[in-house]
């Protein structure tokens, strides 16, 4: 009995034992059975996602987008093209990812970023005056002739999508405070409406100023080669080489040296930028600046519109046809890129874009290829109607933005008029110095153009 009971208690046991064995495999399966509930639509996801981001071409547009056209406006490009071209996929540039300043208007590449970490550039840039010249030194523009058929003989490297140009803008109260009722309109009146102003009773305001920091990128354009334009000048009347030693822009120098000795300016021009002589204009410290139709928008909301005018640069009572340069942003494509044919696409999205553009912006003359302004021009009697019949009645000339050795030119021009100011030297001297250095950087262009033709 001891053994049959214990096989008995065996067998029972058994019995015991197994239900606890089973139990734990169903338990295994149920948790696996969950498992795979779980990661089946995360593999299926995955699947999809490789799928289609390698049907869909990804396109990484330069941060600057966010700058010159505001955050508002990008985002808006980027979705609608985004529903109109599924299969392309347009992206900010990440800043801290983005490629040195070289191929990337973005120029913020992170700083101590891990040696894995590849750095991107932009397929599609999105660009100023200030960037242009930068890029072309850099051959990080693709040539656009081929999607343009632009035949002209010369390179098309950027489409300008919306301009602007320069006026002077003059402070109605303190004019009137200082006797005058209306803007001057030669440069003798310029002259002495500034002389007036800055010797009147308040110490800190100022009849002009200029803002030639070489923080500053657009200084020369705006504070010096506007007057030289707006007397009839014209850089590139020659067109193979600039050429400045003419009795007029002689003449424009003298002008600009008489302001400068006769306590006319505000003081620190060379170490105050364009964008801090528009605040202390806002701010009625000065009477009268050369600034940007881009700046209307800006010193509407600061002053309102009863507080400022705009104006024609004034010329000598003798004259001739009145020429203005611009400024513009522009869109161009990476010469790096993997997908030229998808960025030109984005290119030409832009281009039917650009009426919204100018309108946004409140650009003028915004599109230059259009006849007829925007509604926003029209509409607008007071700043933007008067900004387009001024442009309307200008011939426009070129100062050296997309030139070879832009930044040459420029700096030359600079250092010898900051030697103007501050010593005794004449504007004949002063002129003369600056076509010497500027003959000897087109000869040295020249030569480089040699040199590639026989290679």
């Amino acid at each position: 009995m001891i053994y049959v009971g214990g096989q008995i208690g065996v067998f029972f046991r058994k019995i015991k034992e197994k239900p606890i064995y089973i139990g734990e495999r169903i338990d295994i399966f149920l948790i696996l059975a969950m498992l795979i509930l779980i990661i089946a639509p995360i593999i299926i996801n995955l699947s999809f996602k490789v799928n289609t981001e390698t049907k869909q071409a990804n396109l990484f547009l330069s941060s600057r987008s966010e700058e010159l056209f505001g955050r508002k406006i990008t985002e808006m490009l980027i979705q609608e093209f985004g529903e109109k071209n599924p299969d392309l996929r347009v992206q900010l540039l990440n800043v801290h990812t983005a490629a040195p300043a070289k191929a990337d208007t973005s120029r913020t590449a992170k700083k101590g970023s891990q040696p894995e970490e590849k750095a991107r550039e932009s397929d599609i840039f999105i660009f100023d005056d200030e960037d242009f010249n930068a890029l072309i030194a850099a051959g990080s523009l693709m040539e656009l002739n081929s999607f343009t058929n632009y035949e002209s003989g010369s390179r098309q490297l950027a489409i300008p999508l919306v301009s602007f140009m320069d006026l002077l803008f003059y402070n109605i109260e303190i004019l009137s405070a200082a006797g005058f009722d209306r803007p001057p309109k030669t440069r003798e009146e310029f002259i002495a409406y500034a002389k007036t102003v800055s010797g009147g009773d308040s110490p800190d305001v100022y009849g002009t100023a200029l803002s030639l920091s070489p923080n500053d990128h657009a200084s020369l354009l705006r504070d010096i080669f506007s007057w030289i334009w707006a007397n009839g000048g014209d850089f590139w009347a020659e067109e193979n080489k600039p050429v400045l030693n003419t009795r007029a822009v002689i003449s424009d120098i003298s002008f600009l040296g008489s302001l400068y000795r006769d306590g006319a300016l505000a003081p620190s021009i060379f170490e105050t930028t364009g964008a801090q002589r528009i605040e202390e204009f806002a701010q009625g410290k000065t009477a009268m600046i050369i600034a940007s139709s881009r700046d209307i928008p800006f010193l509407r909301e600061k002053m309102g519109d009863d507080a400022f005018g705009i104006t024609t640069i004034p010329v000598p009572g003798t004259g001739g046809k009145y020429n203005i340069g611009l400024s513009a942003i522009y869109v161009g494509i990476n010469a790096n890129t993997d997908h030229p044919d998808e960025a030109w696409s984005f290119l030409e999205f832009l281009v039917e874009k650009i009426s919204v553009l100018c309108a946004e912006l409140k650009a003028v003359p915004g599109a230059i290829s259009q006849l007829i302004p925007g509604d926003y021009v029209k509409d607008d009697f007071v700043f933007y109607s008067k900004a387009w019949d001024i442009f309307e009645s200008s011939r426009i000339v070129h100062g050296f933005i997309g030139k070879p050795d832009a930044a040459e030119y420029e700096t030359a021009f600079m250092e010898e008029l900051r030697i103007f100011f501050e010593t005794d030297r004449t504007a004949q001297a002063t002129v003369t110095a600056i076509q010497n250095r500027w003959d000897e950087i087109s000869a040295k262009y020249e030569t480089k153009d040699e040199t590639k033709e026989e290679q």
